[in-house]
């Protein structure tokens, strides 16, 4: 089993769904974990930074909720700066905060297109801008964005949604090769199969996924403690599938 002792991780848009079940496999893998994302009271979505923060502590964890809206880089670098300030530094960073929009290009408002550009890569560019010294300081790290096999998919068309995350795995393979001599591993992770999270029920264009083609959300919670142990010496300037990371361990 892989071991995150003693690390600290900080895991964006953690109140529900994918990034949830990443927190909880860092902590259970031994990490202490920044419980990040905006929603500190119940909304139209279920879960909040307490909530999830409170399940890793009664697992026996350590987890510490910290109010993050990606958009906003002085919300992003307080959040940091809380993490580090309460676990005294910063090792994995888990880019994972998302908005979904699968509209097509011509009936997309502009607000819905601004929208997914500014939470799924502006944001994945804040929190890893704000994070890299902290990784730097402590001799390496792991850097993690979550993004979709959507990027691959050009037969289906275009949206928002997968413009935006196809951008976060470009920035990241160029990371990769900048923070190489840093010691830190930079890469993307996206599911292998659909998570159906509460944003994907809330934003899925009423789509129905065959069971046969649903992973459960634990899936990712492993292989981003996979990642989450590297460094640049072992896997970096990659764009993982969580089964078939898995699958090769």
């Amino acid at each position: 089993m892989t071991t995150l002792d003693g690390k600290v991780a900080f895991v964006a848009g953690a109140s529900r769904g994918i990034g949830a079940a990443v927190a909880a496999a860092l902590a259970h893998a031994g990490a202490a974990v920044a419980v990040a994302a905006r929603s500190e009271d119940e909304g139209r979505l279920p879960g909040t930074i307490h909530s999830v923060a409170d399940r890793i502590v009664a697992s026996g964890g350590r987890a510490l909720p910290v109010p993050c809206d990606v958009t906003d880089e002085e919300s992003v670098e307080a959040a940091i700066t809380a993490t580090v300030a309460a676990f005294g530094g910063l090792d994995i960073v888990v880019a994972n905060a998302g908005v979904l929009w699968q509209g097509p290009i011509e009936t997309t408002p502009l607000k819905r297109w601004q929208l997914c550009l500014d939470v799924n890569t502006t944001g994945v560019f804040l929190v890893t801008k704000a994070a890299i010294p902290h990784l730097r300081a402590r001799g390496g790290g792991s850097l993690i964005a979550v993004t979709t096999t959507g990027v691959t998919m050009t037969d289906r068309g275009s949206n928002a949604y997968w413009v935006s995350k196809a951008a976060v795995e470009r920035l990241y393979l160029g990371l990769a090769s900048d923070l190489r001599g840093d010691n830190i591993a930079v890469n993307c992770l996206s599911p292998s199969r659909v998570v159906l999270t509460e944003g994907w029920t809330a934003g899925g264009s009423g789509i129905e996924i065959p069971p046969e083609m649903v992973e459960p959300p634990e899936t990712m919670g492993a292989a981003a403690v996979l990642l989450a142990a590297q460094d640049a010496a072992g896997i970096t300037g990659t764009v993982q599938r969580s089964e078939t990371l898995l699958s090769r361990r």
